[in-house]
């Protein structure tokens, strides 16, 4: 049986999600793929610290040593921030890796440059992750693109906003208690601004965007607002009237061509398909021109939801390399 080998660079939350799953799912994966997959090396910051119990002997703070194993075949990608992640993923590329990200900030700047590399070095890149983490939105998005014409999306796409909005809604708790709670049970971080701001939901938006129409708007031009402003007498007054703020990120093709996007709290009532959508969960209505309204609900964040897509681009990765569908 043919041995494949992979490198996660990362290994915070989301790569010892990765860590995980392919470990517990290797049986399931040799009879679905008829390889075995092996984790050669893992890319961390301190080399001192195992994480995960076992996996002293991969670590590595040096991505050469990663890039230079015999055989390397796949790199999983869960880094923070622009860079070093595009370059590291790059240099995967161009030694005929396939390369599967979480990095929606990367990938959001980069991505199609990257699935351009991608194509002229024969290999594929696998981005499910870098949007609503566990909700199958670019699979899905893929295949409607086939045969449909998708008009306009609109998302809920962080997390820590919903939750946040709910809690005001719901409970009657200020805006800063929300957050703190928010914070306590992880789903924020200790510097909240890329959910709070808006940013988060915008580069995840852009990702979509470059998908759905294959370009996105010129960042400049898209207005970009957060939820702090928004007060529990505001959030009371819309109760009381039946509607429900939402933090909502939505792209469309005009009429003429132009790609419009903005990010920022809207008000929607119960006819909104983002109306019952509460808590952490994320969710993207897609408008197209034969199947309609299509809406994707599901968990937008955490060790397993996102791990989990990315395990699944790698298996349909391989499948597609050997020539058929696998499902997991």
């Amino acid at each position: 049986m043919a041995t494949i080998k992979a490198a996660i660079l990362g290994f915070g939350t989301v790569g010892q999600g990765i860590y995980h799953i392919l470990n517990e799912k290797r049986e399931d994966l040799r009879k679905k793929l008829g390889v075995e997959l092996e984790v050669a090396k893992i890319l961390v910051r301190d080399t001192t610290k195992e994480r995960v119990p076992g996996t002293r002997h991969l670590l590595t703070d040096n991505i050469d040593d990663c890039l230079n194993v015999k055989g390397l075949q796949v790199v999983f990608e869960a880094i923070v921030g622009e860079e070093p992640a595009y370059t590291y993923l790059k240099k995967a590329v161009m030694k005929k890796c396939h390369v599967i990200t979480a990095n929606k900030v990367m990938f959001a700047k980069y991505g199609l440059e990257l699935q351009e590399l991608a194509k002229q070095n024969g290999v594929f890149v696998g981005y499910e992750a870098t949007v609503a983490g566990g909700v199958p939105v670019i699979k899905t998005m893929k295949n409607i693109l086939l045969v449909n014409d998708v008009t306009r999306i609109q998302g809920i796409l962080n997390g820590t906003s919903n939750y946040i909005l709910t809690k005001m809604r719901a409970e009657g708790w200020s805006f800063d208690k929300a957050l703190k709670e928010a914070q306590a049970l992880g789903y924020a971080e200790a510097d909240p601004y890329m959910d709070i701001s808006g940013q988060d939901a915008f580069k995840k938006l852009m990702v979509l965007s470059a998908l759905a129409f294959g370009e996105q708007p010129n960042w400049a031009d898209v207005k970009v607002v957060g939820i702090d402003g928004i007060t529990p007498e505001q959030v009371k007054e819309a109760k009381e009237k039946g509607l429900r703020y939402r933090h909502v990120a939505e792209v469309e093709k005009l009429p003429d061509g132009t790609i419009f996007a903005q990010v920022g709290p809207m008000l929607v009532s119960k006819e909104h398909p983002l109306y019952p959508i509460d808590d952490v969960f994320n969710a993207v209505t897609m408008e197209t021109n034969y199947i309609g309204t299509l809406t994707l609900i599901g968990p937008g964040a955490g060790m397993y939801p996102t791990a989990s897509v990315m395990v699944e681009d790698y298996a349909e990765i391989i499948g597609k390399r050997a020539g058929f569908v696998v499902t997991i």
